[in-house]
């Protein structure tokens, strides 16, 4: 708070004359800090000072000034006084803060302050309770001389951050039944009737449908040159364990259903223990790595097995890595199931998710191997069991597939999502047999007895497969799939092996089951419960940032102030929007941060809940919580390089501000948010704050972590994420300018 002379004092000799004179010449002020400290607590005793004008001037222990408190142990009180002030005569004492009983006053003469400094040597200031027992605190005394017209702009960014909010007491969860009245149908809100006239470019690919299975990861195996796998098909021996024998189980079934918990009864083609949220206790083993916490040399691998991230996936990174066995460093979720049951939507959006969290994760997909190796146009009798040219051919694509995704996790890659049928015993004893001392497997199998999903996605699947690309007549391409599909079904072998995840009739979002049999860890325990609430359901979701703020205009950075006029006209303008674009949507809801500026924001929109987040609060600028860019550079010039970051070759993502928030601390908190909005399965306005919208954006349009920081997100513009069995896709309307 200004500059100048600064000096702390326990104690010491009266300040020169020449010193007094020039500070009065200046005509500067001098700010006071007392402190006192006390690691002993006193329950309800609060310090407080009285005595002599200018500080208190009444002995009067009733008006005496409370001291506050600045930390477990530190207590403190500021005032201004001119340089030249007449002394200061006051004393301590504790008493309750809203009470004058019992009270308790410090033991001694009474304390001087001249010019900023105590006149005596610092003592403890003793204290002798009823009881006898005897309280010392230590005592500290800071003076910094202050210009008058820092103490004005001290006092003017007081008034204009500290205004009382005009949301206050206003509940968490609300809506209004009628619309607003006064100037809200003004022209200036008004809208066109047509929408698509407020439609701009987005910037991301997702405007588009692009085919899942072609977004997943090329085969490098096939494109470096045929053969390169050292692995041996033929040599294999296949031997599947009785899973009765190798997971033992107390013989509890339980079941987990979207929504609501109902019993499961016991199958005899179902075995091994079902648990209803997929996470048990962690096998701890002694790691041949050096102490966690303090002096730590990890190995390549181990380094490389860490996700970008903090908090909890980060203690869990650390916990999961370091204290288990070196193959679970490496996480491979094996998908399992029948053409057409959305296994590749499923590994997409989980691929997504994880990468999000912070976690190396690709996504291979064995079909794209075999349109490679084999090409696009094979038959269904390629796919015959009986076939054994084409079983071969498609065990020896499913090989390379693994070996690549094997040798990327060696290479720094953590979770591989395996995206095939592996519809039989046979086929995924050949992958645990190459997976042993490498990786840990999960199955996750994908089960659909809805017969209307299935054929939608037959269709969906012919439309847009790249192995019906060159095939014109639709009917025989329908045909053939079919075909395909049967032979399949005809030696389709449910999982009992291993770890496994059943998703069973969980796609449409309307119930359904997810059975969990020996799965561990936070990771894994991450994944059941992101599938638990992922389903199919179409249903847009509108993303949007605040009205401007009257910050916004000042140039600073966080604050909670309300809105422009500029603001109130878009709030307005959003209320039309939102009121014609989910017109036949009832169930619909908007979604806000704890800020006024977002409130205030959809305070014009009628007929929707409204439900305040504090996830949604924008990120936490610390000790630059509302500067200007200029006053950041001005005062602290080595955090201006990262929060301004003009050349993007910092690392923004990580860059924590002094006392506040990184954007991996943002993504951590989001992730309740993104849980929901998966959950959801009607239309959400989410109303909050640039860094929060870069993160979710990023999370909808799969963007590497490293971009969030700078993906634009501008003012008055809404994005809306439409999601649905095709995938995601973006559109963008620009309200005003």
């Amino acid at each position: 708070m200004g500059t100048g002379a600064s000096k702390e004092e326990n104690g010491g000799s009266e300040e020169s004359k020449e010193e007094r004179d020039r500070l009065e010449q200046a005509g500067g002020q001098l700010y006071v800090s007392l402190k006192m400290e006390n690691r002993k607590l006193t329950g309800e005793l609060v310090p407080h000072v009285y005595g002599s004008v200018p500080l208190v001037g009444s002995w009067d222990p009733s008006k005496a000034l409370s001291m506050e408190r600045e930390s477990v142990s530190m207590w403190e009180l500021s005032f201004v006084v001119p340089p030249n002030h007449e002394t200061l005569d006051f004393k301590f004492l504790l008493k309750p803060k809203y009470s004058n009983t019992p009270c308790f006053v410090e033991e001694g003469a009474n304390r001087l302050l001249i010019g900023g400094a105590l006149q005596e040597d610092a003592r403890l200031a003793l204290f002798k309770l009823d009881s006898g027992e005897v309280l010392e605190y230590q005592v500290f005394v800071k003076a910094d001389r202050v210009s008058p017209f820092d103490l004005a702009a001290s006092w003017r960014a007081y008034k204009e951050n500290f205004r009382p909010s005009t949301v206050r007491w206003m509940p968490d969860v609300s809506i209004n039944s009628a619309p607003q009245t006064g100037s809200d149908n003004c022209s200036s809100a008004g809208l066109e009737l047509d929408l698509e006239h407020y439609v701009v470019p987005a910037p991301s690919a997702n405007s588009a449908f692009a085919y899942a299975a072609n977004m997943t990861e090329n085969p490098r195996s096939l494109i470096s040159g045929p053969g390169s796998s050292s692995f041996s098909i033929k040599e294999m021996e296949v031997i599947v364990p009785d899973p009765s024998k190798v997971f033992q189980s107390s013989g509890t079934v339980e079941s987990k259903s979207v929504g609501t918990f109902s019993p499961l009864q016991r199958q005899e083609s179902q075995r091994g223990h079902f648990v209803d949220r997929g996470v048990g206790s962690p096998r701890l083993v002694k790691s041949s790595t050096s102490n966690i916490f303090s002096g730590l040399n990890l190995d390549n691998d181990t380094k490389n097995s860490m996700p970008a991230a903090a908090g909890a996936v980060a203690a869990a990174a650390v916990a999961d890595q370091m204290l288990g066995p070196k193959e679970d460093r490496h996480l491979a979720i094996i998908l399992v199931g029948l053409p057409a049951r959305g296994k590749t939507f499923t590994a997409a959006k989980l691929t997504r998710y994880l990468r999000w969290l912070g976690h190396e994760t690709k996504h291979f997909n064995v079909g794209k191997y075999r349109r490679l190796k084999h090409g696009a146009n094979q038959s269904a009798d390629f796919f015959r069991a009986d076939n054994p040219d084409g079983v071969e051919a498609r065990n020896e694509v499913a090989a390379l597939a693994f070996e690549d995704m094997i040798s990327w996790m060696q290479e720094g890659g953590q979770v591989g999502i395996f995206d095939a049928t592996n519809s039989n015993k046979k086929r995924r004893n050949m992958l645990m047999k190459m997976a042993v001392g490498r990786c840990k497997i999960i199955f996750l199998e994908t089960i659909c007895n809805d017969v209307n999903i299935i054929e939608r996605n037959i269709r969906l699947k012919i439309q847009q497969s790249p192995d019906y690309a060159e095939e014109p007549d639709y009917e025989a391409g329908l045909q053939d799939f079919k075909n395909r599909l049967a032979n399949y079904e005809k030696v389709y072998e449910t999982v009992e092996e291993g770890s496994y995840i059943k998703m069973i009739d969980m796609v449409s979002g309307h119930g359904g089951q997810i059975q969990v049999n020996n799965i561990s860890g936070y990771l894994p325990g991450r994944i059941v419960f992101f599938l638990v609430n992922t389903h199919l359901t179409p249903r847009p979701i509108l993303l949007t940032r605040h009205g401007e703020s009257q910050d916004n205009v000042r140039g600073r950075i966080g604050g909670d102030t309300a809105l422009s006029e500029a603001g109130e006209v878009y709030a307005k303008k959003l209320a039309n929007f939102v009121g014609k674009r989910l017109k036949s949507e009832r169930a619909a809801s908007i979604w806000t941060s704890t800020l006024q500026r977002t409130i205030l924001t959809a305070s014009p929109i009628v007929g929707f809940p409204k439900i305040q987040w504090r996830a949604l609060d924008e990120i936490n600028a610390g000790v630059c919580d509302g500067m200007t860019y200029e006053e950041i550079k001005k005062n602290m010039p080595e955090e201006y390089e990262y929060v301004a970051d003009l050349s993007r070759n910092k690392d923004k993502l990580r860059y924590r501000y002094p006392r506040g928030e990184s954007y991996l601390d943002v993504i951590q908190r989001l992730e309740p948010v993104i849980i929901e909005l998966e959950r959801q399965r009607a239309p959400v306005v989410v109303i909050s704050h640039q860094a929060v919208l870069r993160a979710l954006y990023a999370y909808f349009a799969d963007r590497p972590l490293k971009e969030i920081p700078h993906i634009e997100v501008p003012l008055h513009t809404i994005i809306e994420i439409q999601m649905g069995v095709t995938g995601v896709q973006e559109k963008r309307y620009k309200l005003m300018d």
